[in-house]
């Protein structure tokens, strides 16, 4: 489980019926904050079913209870009246459906047939501009997009382990072409797993400028100048244009001598493909991306840096992990700020990922939604939704 390791290393005092104090055997300053992640289910209702029947019917202490699963087809939640807010929600019921196909999810939200559709194309969002009671929302997402490198399993003794080669396959990478061809342009190149929505973000960084001069040069250096052959996966059908992006950057590795293994990114179902990043059995690139709900990247940088013990880590430098945990302990804003700074060009000289981009997330909303407010976390509040007639 992802999020076993927030629960380790605790003891759990119980005060009252309503109150427990939590003791942690380690300052975390991000802890409390990444609780809020995890939720609280019913002891009684996992005694007598167990996962399953938290999955069909979960119990929870939120704004809205569940009603129905249609798998496929729908989620339906009802408003809680019991929710200790009062007032709220203002919603009746709440219903998410799954709509993949491109032209039925704009035209569903272009009939009022739904309210609020997310994770739009930047194509898709430039088509529903001119439409009538459809309002395109446009804001950066706390979102890192890269390739992952490994060194704790199948990437072991290979030329990724030198850090120049590591800095030759960022320069390799055109990200603008990528952003502009596949984005509109509507991404921020990346300069690390800390964004200009987090705390301590680095704004004198630059990128890793398209140089396949340089990148060549420091692969010769490193003893590679014949390049070599690797393998690469990419998960299919969870990302906007995710497949494209790992095909552009397979052919930049290749004009400067790395190959993919077998001539092909492996591409695989993104359900198979995380249980296979949780197990590190990926190949030794690979990739992903990395959202951060807390206001701050420590929880991201820890799930994807922090050690074999973390589920989605293929990467472990052990400066990377004595500075998250200097980070992690250190309670002063100002001076986590410059631990965050000392980590991030330190990650520059020694990438752990092809840092690629972090996108504009788009999302529409009909006329009559009020109270919708996304954040670059991509998490909304649903009990401050309202509908006018």
């Amino acid at each position: 489980n992802a999020y076993a390791a927030d629960y380790e290393g605790i003891t759990v005092e119980v005060i009252d019926p309503l109150h427990v104090r939590l003791v942690r055997e380690t300052p975390d300053v991000t802890y409390l904050r990444r609780l809020a992640e995890t939720y609280i289910i019913s002891d009684e209702q996992f005694a007598a079913g167990g996962n399953q029947a938290i999955e069909e019917s979960p119990i929870g202490t939120g704004a809205f209870k569940f009603v129905e699963w249609t798998k496929g087809d729908r989620i339906a939640l009802a408003a809680n009246e019991n929710y200790w807010d009062e007032g709220k929600p203002h919603l009746a019921e709440l219903i998410f459906r799954p709509i993949p196909e491109s032209s039925t999810r704009l035209a569903a939200i272009q009939t009022g047939e739904v309210d609020i559709v997310n994770r739009l194309s930047a194509d898709e969002a430039q088509s529903l501009l001119s439409a009538e009671n459809v309002e395109v929302v446009r804001y950066p997402a706390d979102r890192v997009y890269y390739i992952a490198f490994n060194n704790l399993s199948t990437g072991i003794g290979l030329p990724t382990e030198d850090a120049r080669v590591r800095q030759a396959m960022n320069y390799a990478v055109n990200r603008q072409a990528i952003v502009d061809g596949l984005f509109n342009g509507f991404a921020r190149l990346s300069t690390g797993f800390v964004t200009p929505s987090n705390l301590g973000y680095d704004e004198a960084l630059e990128p890793f400028p398209y140089d396949p001069d340089k990148a060549k040069e420091l692969l010769a250096e490193a003893g590679y100048a014949d390049g070599f052959e690797i393998g690469m996966a990419c998960p299919i059908g969870a990302y906007t244009n995710f497949e494209e992006v790992c095909q552009a950057i397979a052919a930049d590795l290749s004009n400067v001598g790395i190959t993919i293994t077998g001539g092909e990114v492996e591409l695989m179902e993104s359900g198979v493909y995380w249980d296979k990043e949780a197990a590190k059995e990926l190949p030794p690139l690979f990739g992903d991306s990395w959202s951060a709900s807390v206001g701050e990247a420590l929880p991201r940088l820890q799930g994807a840096l922090g050690g074999p013990e973390q589920s989605y880590c293929a990467w472990y430098d052990e400066e990377i992990g004595s500075m998250l945990d200097q980070i992690a302990q250190e309670f002063d804003s100002d001076a986590r700020a410059e631990l965050y700074k000392q980590l991030q060009v330190y990650m520059v000289d020694n990438p752990p990922f092809i840092y690629l981009y972090e996108p504009n997330s788009f999302e529409a909303t009909g006329a009559r939604v009020e109270g919708y407010v996304p954040n670059s976390s991509e998490l909304y509040l649903a009990k401050d939704i309202w509908l006018t007639e």
